[in-house]
């Protein structure tokens, strides 16, 4: 198989046999391979762990569940704020 490669990578290459890490250009390329396939693997896994909810949870569940929003205390300070601005002089 011939491969082509841009100027700045085949320098790359070249730097990392020369400075030892890799005794081929094969050896880069099989090395990127299996870090890739890592890499994919690893990402796969973490979106397997995720929990995943069912869209009739989702649609069924209240809006702000579990959002820690006090709804009575906002309403309260909403019914606090008319009735001052109601008793201030205008």
């Amino acid at each position: 198989m011939t491969v082509e490669l841009k100027p700045e990578t085949e320098r790359l290459v070249q730097e990392e046999i020369r400075l030892g890490r890799f005794h081929s250009v094969d050896e880069i390329i099989v090395q990127g391979i299996y870090a890739l396939r890592e890499k994919s693997n690893a990402e796969q896994d973490i979106a397997r762990s995720r929990p995943r909810k069912k869209l009739y949870e989702l649609l069924t569940r209240p809006a702000f569940a579990g959002s820690e929003l006090n709804l009575e205390r906002q309403k309260e300070i909403f019914d606090s704020n008319n009735r001052r601005q109601a008793q201030a002089p205008v």
